[in-house]
């Protein structure tokens, strides 16, 4: 069929490969960053609780939420390693990619229904809307070197974040339009609930809807995968024996391995704030009434996507004078800051100060992160392999990240106390960034 016989490097090809930015991008941020937090936040305080029992033992909310991530990332460190084993011997890595799609975007759908009296069947769905969104998105960055030519691949992969960007905030701005004035849209509180409670459920249903259906194009043109030359032995585990590989090669790559060993350290402390900094800012600050905790949130959502873009152009900027590591170093300080600032902010004001300074941080610490990566990476080996293992080792980070940061909130009692814990990290991430910046070569 033409569809499957597009050129690599085309442009038709590398929209679509794009395009997928633009369809799953919603789910980052209405669902991880933005209305989902408060929609949580706001279940508990309609009910005028703290705590759920869930399995038998009473726990907060927070740290709930947290440990639910942390066994998704489990999940997801475990699965795509399977997955991406059995794809290479099929050599149909798309239909891989559909499948959890649909079960990101379905179980988008059934948030509609997650309530504290539903409490199991809500956090299954989103469970699997982490997984869905996590797996699909690894799946889809595997098919760059497949649709684009190394030239072509820092263009392509700068247009889908941007795809991802916009589609992300119009989706959202529709989401918090739906949310802020619910009558404009024949929403109404009745039995069923407040009207903005409605509302956010509603989004999570668009949510669903936006990413299945705007996935379609790039399906569409995408090829089904190609099978690795050789024959294939151990095809389920062969993604874990891949990683081993890897793992024993970092013996002779000193620099990567110290490297690898800081963003290991630092990046689950970056994953981990930006998977409970609304739930932070839900429970911590001193709003005032419930709307002016919804408007306050939402401002802050903004403002951080609006600052990431600004921060990734400075940091992108201080990596080409000072270098890659240097600027690395500086970041992990800035962090450390923020941390110790997060630990003292109350009102709304402090907030937004706050989520300023970790738009301008955030902006550019992933971006580089994997582009420091990949300057270490020997010139003969397999990149996929590599970067399947940068991969996974992000993934633990978050499951450790997330599930530390839970358990000081519920020893504690205290968020903020997980904060600071959190700011040790990106100081030991700095100190072993140090190490890296001692060998020979300057980067």
């Amino acid at each position: 069929m033409g569809k499957t016989l597009v050129l690599k490097g085309s442009r038709k090809l590398l929209n679509a490969w794009a395009f997928y930015d633009w369809a799953n991008s919603v789910y980052s941020l209405v669902i991880s960053s933005a209305v989902f937090p408060i929609f949580y936040g706001a279940l508990f305080r309609v009910a005028g609780i703290e705590k759920v029992t869930v399995f038998g033992s009473e726990i907060s909310r927070a740290p709930l939420i947290s440990y639910t991530t942390s066994l998704a990332f489990v999940f997801i460190a475990i699965i795509t390693p399977l997955i991406s084993g059995i794809a290479d011997y099929l050599g149909n890595k798309k239909m891989f990619m559909k499948f959890f799609c649909y079960l990101g975007g379905l179980s988008c759908i059934g948030l509609n229904w997650f309530s504290l009296e539903n409490i199991y069947f809500g956090l299954i769905c989103y469970f699997f809307g982490l997984v869905g969104f996590w797996v699909s998105f690894a799946i889809n960055n595997s098919y760059l070197p497949d649709v684009a030519f190394p030239k072509q691949q820092d263009a392509i992969s700068a247009k889908g974040f941007s795809l991802g960007y916009i589609g992300s905030v119009v989706l959202l701005i529709f989401n918090l339009a739906m949310v802020m004035k619910p009558d404009f849209f024949g929403i109404t509180t009745d039995e069923a609930g407040a009207a903005e409670i409605k509302a956010m459920k509603y989004s999570f249903v668009t949510v669903g809807i936006w990413w299945i259906v705007f996935a379609q194009y790039s399906f569409y043109y995408l090829p089904k995968g190609f099978k690795k030359v050789g024959k294939r032995t151990n095809i389920v585990l062969n993604g874990f024996k891949e990683l081993k590989q890897v793992w024993l090669q970092l013996s002779n790559l000193i620099k990567l391995k110290r490297y690898l060993g800081a963003f290991f350290v630092y990046s689950m402390a970056v994953q981990t704030v930006m998977l409970i900094a609304t739930y932070f800012g839900e429970e911590e600050i001193a709003w005032g009434t419930d709307s002016e905790r919804t408007t306050g949130l939402i401002i802050s959502i903004l403002v951080i996507q609006l600052v990431a873009i600004f921060g990734a152009t400075i940091t992108a900027r201080a990596s080409n004078k000072y270098g890659n590591i240097k600027t690395l170093i500086v970041v992990n300080a800035l962090w450390v800051c923020i941390c110790v600032y997060a630990y003292f902010v109350i009102t709304p004001i402090d907030f937004y100060i706050a989520a300023g300074c970790v738009g301008l941080v955030m902006g550019g610490i992933q971006a580089l992160s994997r582009s420091t990566y990949s300057k270490f990476l020997p010139e003969t080996k397999d990149t996929t392999s590599f970067f399947s293992f940068y991969d996974v080792a992000e993934k633990i980070g978050i499951v450790i990240g997330t599930f530390l940061y839970g358990f000081v909130a519920q020893f504690t009692g205290s968020m903020r106390s997980s904060i600071i814990f959190l700011g040790l990290f990106f100081l030991i991430g700095m100190f072993l960034l140090v190490r890296v910046k001692e060998a020979k070569k300057p980067l």
